[in-house]
């Protein structure tokens, strides 16, 4: 069961319904103390884990980028970036990064990685149109990671391949963490499960997006949905993205079961880029083609950028699935609503 707050105005306590759960005699073992030593042990071994895996590079990552780049990620293409002006560029503005989506594909370029190779990179962003919950926060963290392809390997077989890969290092991570708190049991199942969203659509239609993918991780415990941001025979997108990164039909997102807050968790998403083609296509389907003309777009239609996949793992969202918190606020710092902060600390939920 869960407990929901109601003791305010009508519309505060519906606000409070919509951001914070709290799991019925929830009590995290950790202290504040004993989890910033287990956030740092989980991110150093799956980084471990992931880079192996998948035969990365660690590299720095730009914090902010210029708009006119096209290398900001756009997200659903309606999340406002945060933006300031440098004095000594006669104020200039420059965007804080969504996500490293589009420069990490520039980067293999300029760093001179070859078919086989990748790298991977710490992401901090703000996003401060996100509305906040117990497993979203203004502050993102995530290891972007990216790995060059050839042409022939910008298919599904490619897609599962790596999807597989970093499930791999995240249930490997889930059985180092398990050995190391007594109270952790792990629970992902020693395969992922593949599904198209149309499929999933199929399975379910008279649910919406957010509840098929709850009834498929229940039921499945960690499934990979594929075809993220393509319409539907519904008419409708399982969920948005943006047109000139990941091809529509070549990307996906890890969800998992999540028990502690009876939830879907996405923990990753990831996807084969676009070719010059699909960008075409997926701009005007996006109707936005005025993006052909910033730099990195111009580029990729020109064939000057490697094919490439890649994706983004939540560092945070990670940490709060193997520590089994109620929020992600628990392990990271950030900035909640007094209310929300305040209704937290009452039912033991310490936020950082």
């Amino acid at each position: 069961m869960y407990h929901t707050e109601h003791n305010l105005t009508l519309q505060k306590g519906l606000k409070i319904m919509q951001q914070l759960t709290i799991p019925e005699g929830y009590s995290s073992p950790l202290s504040i103390r004993e989890t910033e030593v287990a956030i740092k042990e989980i991110k150093d071994y799956f980084e471990r884990a992931l880079a192996k895996s998948l035969h990365l590079t660690r590299v720095s990552a730009p914090l902010f980028v210029k708009p006119e780049s096209g290398l900001n990620d756009n997200l659903n293409g309606v999340e406002r970036p945060v933006s300031f002006g440098i004095k000594e560029q006669n104020d200039n503005t420059v965007e804080i990064v969504h996500s490293l989506a589009k420069w990490k594909r520039y980067a293999l370029k300029r760093y001179g990685f070859h078919s086989g190779e990748g790298l991977y990179t710490d992401m901090t962003a703000i996003r401060r149109d996100e509305d906040t919950d117990n497993i979203h926060s203004l502050y993102v963290d995530q290891w972007d990671w990216e790995k060059v392809i050839s042409r022939e390997e910008r298919n599904t077989a490619t897609l599962e391949h790596n999807v597989r890969h970093v499930y791999s290092a995240l249930k490997e991570t889930e059985q180092h963490i398990s050995r190391r708190y007594n109270y952790i049991d792990t629970i992902l199942p020693d395969e992922i499960f593949f599904i198209t969203s149309q499929e999933l659509e199929n399975m379910y239609p008279d649910c919406t997006s957010k509840e098929r993918e709850y009834r498929i991780a229940k039921a499945k415990g960690a499934v990979f949905i594929s075809q993220i941001g393509k319409i539907l025979s519904s008419g409708e997108k399982h969920d948005g993205r943006a047109p000139d990164y990941d091809d529509w039909e070549l990307n996906g997102d890890i969800i998992v079961y999540y028990p502690v807050l009876d939830i879907a968790l996405e923990l990753s998403s990831m996807g084969v880029r676009v070719d010059e083609y699909s960008l075409k296509r997926q701009l005007k389907l996006a109707d936005c083609e005025d993006r052909a003309e910033l730099t990195f777009q111009k580029s990729l239609l020109n064939g000057e950028l490697p094919y490439t996949v890649g994706g983004g793992i939540g560092q945070s969202r990670i940490c709060m699935f193997y520590l089994r918190k109620a929020h992600i606020g628990e392990v990271q710092s950030s900035i909640w609503p007094e209310h929300i902060s305040k209704k937290a600390e009452e039912f033991n939920i310490q936020l950082l």
